[in-house]
């Protein structure tokens, strides 16, 4: 293995803080030199991510030549740097390579010497006779991967930055070369990119694509901007956006934009939120208290001031427990880790621009952990237990304890021939040349804070909705259009809807698209053809002897996606368009709904509540009035309903722990006369209630219309 640390001046500093990494490198085998003349291989891999390293292991098992450049100074990406709580989905369809990483770290924690903080048998996610471990702490998966280069002997050049002006050169078809900014050029027969931001590809001319594609594009639901949807991580009471509560003049808070947030479903140029994944401990000995950062700025944290004082409570959701007293810490509520809207100008950015990016959120999220602290306005109870906790001290030494990647959820996304949409994950569309599988939910974190109508903070673009099941991804998804470059495979910025997207983006499926990358490869250099022309035959035949899992023959489950309110005759008001008094909670639990999701009185016996749905009917006469939601046996079998009408007021009761009579969603509470002159409403209160009142949604049909039953 060879490592060379000529890195460019921008990483200087950096380089001489990795010099104990190097140092550890250099005695386990490894020769420093300077590079006089164009380095080569048969495959070069850009990008020392996970993706990265298991291409490199799979190009070295079928007797191919690789190196590995990285511009930073540590190899894993995201899985050495803090994502330590895999996100895994279904295991059964992790194989080759990919789980042979997370037996290798199965294998760490198998040694003594490992658990320094804590005894292996304190910690319930280990055991001994399991074949792998799905959580690990950051320093033990960098280690596994710099043992798994130095076993393959792949050279591994750190501190090398991509040219971004004019370091690819394209002949034909091809790339030829490729050259750092330091000067280090490399050649090769294959190039894959295993960034998370695609600049090889991009710099090769490939077509991309950065944030949200509109629904119709792809036929999707789930794309696009979704504020009816944002259930998740949000604000759950009214809060002011501005610095002074209630006044728009006052200006807004930092981190809340005061523009259109756009219409459900329509794309935008938007990206989902980064973070850092902090590792933290709580072992007096291993523990660095949180650092308060140079350009800390209190009013960033007013608005979390503001969520704590209206008594949410759940800081420590996130703080996911991982070996010898530590956690991958991520983002949790309305306000958290996730610096949300401040990453828009990342995937495209030059150097500067993205050091600038994630020097912000480096700022924001230590400035967070300080204010949660230190800051007066934090309840004391939470403050105390924010104080037990700290950087990890053995972890991340050279930069401060704090993680060296942070978390680039996604970025510039390639359009191939094929693109993996949200149709395809669930099944809806047959996936054609399978190479790996993923099974994780859609999931992208909130993309904008805005401000809506009534003058309040709102959160958009969490969603997080399961596929059914697991899925395959196609290989023509990580190939170009093969009329832009024959001699690229892309398996991170793979070709993706932004919402397909959120499900693949996991580490486990990256490690197997690699793999399956450095398959295609290897067999394009030997039948000297272009990616796009490998058989898939052969590659599928040669990817199930190495252990990939390419398809799935288990149960599917179906997604729980709710009633469309337009497939409905009459007037149909969600609770989405309802007028709310006092907090509700947002869920999609129930198998049938109507809409985006219903609402529920959080606790039993919680305070007075009420849910107003208004509406206008067409033409005067008589309407047949449709309360809907979903049953089930805590439910309050006694819950107040009043409805307006023409004649005035009136009060029912029902029973929601029946299920409603027509299609399983709605009961109707009766006919009644209304007006086109003035609005009719139906209220659902919690008062006197025996058990949990749901809000979905109210149906309005005409007495004479077509029942629809």
């Amino acid at each position: 293995m060879k490592l060379i640390l000529a890195a460019p001046p921008a990483l200087a500093l950096r380089s001489l803080c990795s010099l104990a990494t190097a140092l550890l490198l250099i005695l386990a085998g490894t020769n420093v030199r300077a590079a006089e003349k164009p380095v080569e291989a048969d495959v070069i891999i850009y990008g020392g991510t996970s993706a990265g390293v298991a291409a490199a292991v799979q190009l070295h098992r079928m007797g191919k030549s690789s190196v590995i450049i990285e511009p930073s100074q540590h190899l894993g990406g995201l899985s050495s740097g803090g994502l330590g709580w895999t996100d895994s989905g279904n295991k059964a369809v992790i194989g080759g390579v990919s789980l042979e990483f997370y037996k290798r770290v199965k294998d760490e924690y198998d040694k003594e010497v490992t658990w320094k903080w804590q005894d292996s048998e304190d910690y319930s996610r280990y055991s001994p006779e399991a074949e792998a471990i799905w959580v690990f702490e950051p320093h033990i998966a960098e280690r596994v991967f710099n043992n798994w280069v130095k076993e393959t002997k792949t050279p591994v050049y750190l501190g090398e930055r991509l040219d971004l002006k004019d370091g690819v050169t394209v002949e034909d078809g091809q790339i030829t070369e490729i050259r750092m900014e330091s000067g280090l050029a490399f050649r090769g027969t294959i190039f894959i990119d295993t960034t998370y931001e695609g600049d090889l590809m991009a710099k090769a001319g490939v077509t991309y694509t950065v944030g949200r594609e509109a629904n119709d594009l792809y036929g999707e639901t789930l794309n696009g901007v979704q504020k009816a949807r944002t259930i998740s991580h949000q604000f759950e009471h009214k809060i002011s956006p501005y610095r002074i509560p209630g006044n728009p003049s006052s200006g807004l808070l930092p981190g809340v934009h005061g523009d259109d947030p756009g219409e459900d479903g329509t794309g935008d140029h938007r990206v989902q939120a980064y973070c850092f994944r902090m590792c933290l401990s709580n072992h007096p000995e291993n523990r660095v208290p949180f650092p308060k950062p140079e350009q800390y700025d209190p009013e960033r944290y007013e608005l979390l001031a503001r969520v704590l004082e209206a008594g949410w409570d759940r800081v420590f959701q996130k703080f996911d427990v991982i070996p010898n007293r530590k956690t991958d810490t991520n983002n949790h509520g309305p306000f958290s880790t996730d610096n949300i809207g401040m990453n828009y100008d990342y995937p495209d950015g030059d150097y500067e621009t993205r050091e600038q990016i994630i020097e912000e959120h480096r700022n924001y999220q230590q400035g967070l952990m300080w204010f949660l602290a230190n800051d007066t306005r934090v309840p004391s109870e939470i403050q105390t237990r924010i104080r037990q906790w700290g950087l990890a001290a053995d972890e991340f030494q050279d930069n401060g304890n704090w993680p060296h990647q942070i978390y680039v959820r996604e970025a510039r996304r390639m359009v191939s021939d094929f693109v993996m949409t949200e149709l395809h994950l669930r099944a809806k569309k047959p996936t054609p040349e399978s190479i790996g599988m993923g099974s994780y939910n859609m999931d992208s974190h909130n993309v904008q804070r805005y401000v809506t109508e009534d003058g309040y903070a709102r959160n958009e673009g969490d969603i997080q909705i399961n596929p059914g099941g697991p899925y395959p991804v196609s290989y023509r998804a990580i190939v170009p259009p093969k009329k832009e470059c024959e001699n690229l495979l892309v398996p991170v910025c793979l070709s993706s809807s932004h919402i397909a997207y959120g499900s693949i983006r996991m580490e486990p499926v990256f490690m197997i698209l690699a793999q399956s990358a450095a398959t295609a490869a290897s067999q394009a250099i030997d039948n000297k053809i272009a990616v796009q022309d490998v058989k898939y035959e052969e590659l599928q035949k040669k990817l199930l002897e190495d252990g990939q899992v390419l398809e799935y023959s288990g149960p599917r489950r179906q997604p729980r996606v709710g009633i469309d309110p337009k497939s409905l005759d009459g007037i149909v008001i969600d609770n989405t368009e309802a007028k709310v008094n006092g907090l509700w909670q947002h869920s999609t639990s129930s198998p049938v709904f109507i809409g985006v999701d219903y609402l529920h009185n959080e606790e039993y016996g919680s305070p007075e509540k009420s849910v107003t749905f208004e509406f206008l009917v067409p033409q005067e006469g008589e309407y047949d009035v449709r309360l809907g939601y979903p049953s089930n046996p805590n439910r309050a079998s006694n819950v107040t309903v009043d409805i307006e009408s023409k004649t005035g007021k009136s009060s029912t009761n029902v029973n929601q722990k029946k299920t409603p009579p027509i299609s399983n969603a709605f009961v109707s509470l009766g006919a009644y006369e209304f007006s086109p002159k003035s609005p009719g409403r139906v209220t659902i209160q919690t008062e006197n209630a025996n058990g949990y009142v749901i809000a979905d949604a109210v149906w309005i049909v005409r007495v004479d219309a077509d029942e629809n039953k």
